[in-house]
């Protein structure tokens, strides 16, 4: 029956908004959703599935899936990403304690933006607090900041902050000087020293909101998908987890949703203890998590993943003691 659940969450989270989701995220598409649906009755065949839409009036439709039209990622100008999704503000919500590392949010995030395999913008750390406690796995994407410290050291205006909370990266004007990289207090940056064939990609027109194509000696991170948020998508992380662990919505409208259910944000995070990490440093997160209490996996269940990733645990006290046992 677990697995059945997991299979239809899967569904749900590839669908995000549609089917019965009614929220005011659904207005994420924008009105070039309803508005255009008129003018590309006729041209279009029926699907047969029919989707609810929240207008810009805040009244529900229905429309056929063929009818709607999605921002296609070449419409978004480099100058336009900089500005952001109008009246939203972004936020993510981790639970620690259905995170198994099963690393689904990390391939899929890898595949979307084309990375190599030892290019990670979702890293999963393994953190144990003190020698006592058994350890927990930590889910670690960009942050966005409301108080970015790369934003401030960037000379050139390439990392911006929009107005829906989001920060980017413009590598059309980074020059490649690493202020960002080390005025970063949690290391979600890395710089692009060159991967593979796919700088040629030229399939498609740059746009910050997606870092596609990449472009060696820039910096590069995690994006939070608003390429896919125009469309009233989850991210891709969010969409490939099997266990529901990340929420993402609008704070504005204090909604939050893993695909498989949809919750007030600050419910969420008063009923289950959120905080944000490092919250002493002032930099005012928008990543929340909820802490690893009442785990629904054991630990060694995360290491079923390739021995060159396990190596990355080896100076934890709890894998040196499970490594003893012959459990991992």
């Amino acid at each position: 029956m677990k697995k059945n659940k997991t299979e239809e969450g899967g569904t749900d989270r590839r669908k995000f908004l549609k089917l019965g989701l009614m929220t005011s995220l659904t207005a994420i598409a924008g009105a070039s959703i309803v508005t255009n649906l008129a003018a590309q009755e006729e041209e279009k065949e029926p699907s047969g599935e029919v989707i609810r839409l929240l207008t810009p009036e805040g009244k529900i439709v229905e429309v056929n899936a063929s009818n709607i039209n999605k921002y296609p990622e070449a419409l978004i100008t480099p100058a336009e990403s900089r500005i952001g999704i109008p009246d939203r503000k972004f936020v993510m919500v981790i639970d620690l304690a259905k995170c198994k590392n099963a690393r689904k949010c990390v391939e899929e995030c890898q595949k979307a933006h084309k990375l190599d395999d030892h290019q990670e913008f979702i890293k999963i750390q393994l953190i144990q607090n003190h020698e006592e406690g058994e350890p927990y796995w930590f889910p670690k994407p960009c942050f966005h900041c409301d108080e970015p410290p790369c934003v401030i050291v960037c000379p050139t205006g390439a990392t911006f902050k929009r107005d829906d909370g989001i920060v980017l990266v413009d590598n059309t004007r980074c020059i490649g000087c690493k202020f960002c990289v080390t005025s970063c207090p949690y290391s979600a940056r890395q710089f692009n020293w060159g991967h593979k064939e796919k700088f040629d990609d030229k399939s498609q027109p740059y746009s910050p909101e997606t870092g596609v194509p990449a472009a060696e000696g820039t910096v590069m991170k995690c994006d939070f998908c608003p390429d896919l948020l125009r469309q009233g998508e989850l991210p891709h992380c969010a969409k490939a987890c099997p266990m529901g662990v990340i929420y993402f919505g609008d704070k504005n409208e204090d909604i939050v949703t893993n695909g498989e259910e949809t919750v007030r944000f600050s419910q969420l995070i008063n009923d289950r203890g959120g905080y944000r990490h490092l919250e002493h440093l002032g930099t005012k997160p928008n990543v929340y998590y909820l802490p690893a209490v009442n785990r629904q996996f054991p630990l060694e269940r995360g290491f079923n993943i390739d021995e060159e990733i396990v190596e990355r645990y080896k100076d934890v006290p709890y894998v040196q003691e499970l490594k003893k046992q012959g459990k991992i």
